[in-house]
């Protein structure tokens, strides 16, 4: 296959170009207790560890998902509706674990900000395969109650 991976070479280096122009964040969330700040006195948790800061690409993944249960004012729960999306990141970028959060920290267009202050939860690890040409990872985008941001 490393023909194949050689004739796929430009299309990497064309996704990065002309399609990851944004830039992301990965961080894996904390886990533990809290830790007592002395300064405030206030227990915290530390800060998530950054596993990715660079370019990349938020792409949805079809149609909005269905709601997964009944709406109702009478249901104990909220629905939940899912927002499927891929992130693509270069493959030098480190692989996101299952539950990491991305971000989008800087758009490349300042006029559409409609990334910007979302959070997306990973689904699953960064796909793998025989041939690529970008990391793709599974995502789905952590919801805001209703009429609120994320």
């Amino acid at each position: 296959m490393a023909g194949l991976d050689n004739a796929l070479a430009g299309v990497g280096v064309w996704l990065q170009a002309n399609l990851m122009v944004d830039i992301v964040r990965i961080v894996r969330p904390v886990t533990g207790d809290p830790v007592l700040n002395p300064d405030t006195g206030q227990l915290e948790y530390p800060e998530p560890e950054l596993v990715y800061e660079g370019t990349g690409a938020v792409i949805a993944a079809g149609a909005p998902g269905g709601i997964s249960s009944l709406p109702s004012s009478t249901l104990p729960w909220t629905e939940e509706t899912m927002s499927p999306a891929r992130l693509f990141t270069p493959l030098t970028a480190p692989m996101a674990a299952r539950d990491d959060l991305v971000t989008v920290v800087t758009v490349h267009n300042p006029a559409n900000t409609a990334l910007l202050g979302r959070i997306w939860f990973c689904q699953d690890p960064g796909r793998a395969s025989t041939v690529e040409v970008v990391r793709v990872t599974p995502m789905d985008m952590k919801q805001a109650a209703r009429g609120g941001t994320p």
